[in-house]
């Protein structure tokens, strides 16, 4: 990814550091400092953060119910707790003798 501070460089804006960006909820979308650290961050329409990345490579996805609890969590190393909602999309399970399929939501 391209750091913003380059951009406003290639642009001839103006900025100082660190700079932060927020979405109008009041959520950070990207942050940068002066000694090359930047991270960037995605949030659902509940203010949950659904995924980050930064400078160092790094990378995370979130997923939640509909009460705002963490469901899923996944690293770019690999590390994974609880079950990504798309695995589960067309499953069919029996509740009380009546089958019914899952569907992503």
């Amino acid at each position: 990814m391209k750091k913003l501070s380059k951009i406003y460089k290639e642009l001839g804006i103006e900025f100082t550091f660190p700079i932060e960006i927020t979405n109008k909820n009041g959520n950070r979308t990207y942050y940068e400092t002066s000694n090359r650290r930047w991270s960037r961050h995605e949030y659902d329409e509940d203010g949950n953060q659904t995924y980050q990345e930064n400078s160092h490579g790094f990378w995370y996805i979130y997923e939640y119910d509909e009460k705002g609890k963490m469901t899923y969590f996944e690293a770019n190393d690999g590390y994974k707790i609880g079950t990504k909602r798309s695995s589960c999309s067309g499953k069919i399970i029996e509740v009380d003798g009546k089958k019914y399929k899952l569907t992503e939501l």
